[in-house]
């Protein structure tokens, strides 16, 4: 994956290392937004297709390993905690939230480059391909198309239809898709898994009503055809 194709979520708010941060990852060839609270970000995270994020954990409006699962149930994004605190318990709170890799400020500029490296080689390594008649998801590249036509989807039904797509034609439960989507604090909620449902079957089938790639299995969950 070439660094053009990545975006960079950086929620930090110091703005000399926020501007230092946008200045190198652009001169290295990766989209970066910007957010200098938790909000802000969350927002950006929700909106935006986002392949990483580089958060500090002292923001002004939230503490930043609050805000890790948070931010897993808006982006499938990876995330890198950038921060000052060094014990080693803060670290290990940040990593059970969620988080795959930890920075300690200061840092050099070449370990960052290194760590996101590491992250993107991962990523790639998981990118799952699924094609069936006129439906081609490349989740590594973040593409879906239907007969050859890019079909545009957000955030969430893109991580909706991304865990359907790594299961191989699998039945995924309900529980399992709202904790990978929505974080384990929504698995009652399914009432936004049907409303998702609805809105990938209108952009991706011939037939919404008689789908032929998003399949239901009563009562237990939701696969993707396999044939």
């Amino acid at each position: 994956m070439s660094p053009e194709a990545i975006t960079v979520l950086s929620i930090e708010d110091e703005p000399r290392l926020s501007q230092l941060l946008q200045t190198t990852l652009s001169a290295h060839g990766y989209r970066v937004l910007t957010a200098a609270t938790g909000v802000a970000g969350l927002q950006l995270a929700g909106r935006e297709m986002i392949d990483l994020i580089l958060l500090d954990l002292g923001l002004p409006d939230r503490d930043g390993v609050e805000l890790i699962p948070e931010l897993r149930a808006r982006s499938d994004a990876q995330i890198i905690v950038v921060s000052a605190r060094t014990q080693e318990m803060e670290k290990i709170a940040a990593l059970d939230a969620g988080a795959e890799d930890y920075l300690t400020k200061p840092f050099s500029v070449g370990e960052l480059m290194a760590r996101l490296r590491v992250l993107l080689r991962r990523r790639q390594d998981m990118a799952t391909q699924y094609q069936l008649d006129a439906l081609s998801i490349d989740l590594g590249n973040r593409r879906v198309t239907v007969a050859g036509e890019i079909v545009h989807l957000t955030p969430t039904e893109f991580k909706l239809l991304g865990v359907l797509a790594a299961q191989g034609g699998k039945v995924v439960t309900h529980a399992q898709i709202m904790n990978e989507v929505w974080g384990r604090h929504h698995e009652d909620d399914t009432h936004y898994l049907r409303i998702y449902m609805r809105q990938l079957r209108h952009k991706l089938e011939k037939d919404p009503a008689e789908p032929r790639y998003l399949l239901t299995e009563p009562g237990v969950g939701y696969r993707l055809a396999s044939e």
